[in-house]
């Protein structure tokens, strides 16, 4: 399981591409916001290494079977 790709929407809205599928406009609030706050968002990006999303240059991450099963359960 490996995060490809991701696109940060705005207001917690993310466009995430994994090896297996791809996410169009998650809402990743109920998962992320106890941890990242909203101005921090813009600093989502991908550890292409552990394939996770992380964001403040890696001082948060999330995990990417986590990420996946969530964006599953949002479906």
């Amino acid at each position: 399981m490996q995060l490809l790709k991701c696109e940060n929407l705005g207001n917690y809205h993310f466009s995430l591409q994994f090896k297996e599928e791809n996410f169009e406009n998650i809402n990743l609030k109920n998962l992320i916001a106890s941890k990242i706050k909203q101005k921090a968002l813009q600093t989502a990006s991908v550890n292409s290494e552990w394939g996770c999303l992380e964001f403040e240059n890696g001082l948060v991450d999330i995990e990417p079977k986590t990420l996946f099963e969530f964006c599953i359960n949002q479906g």
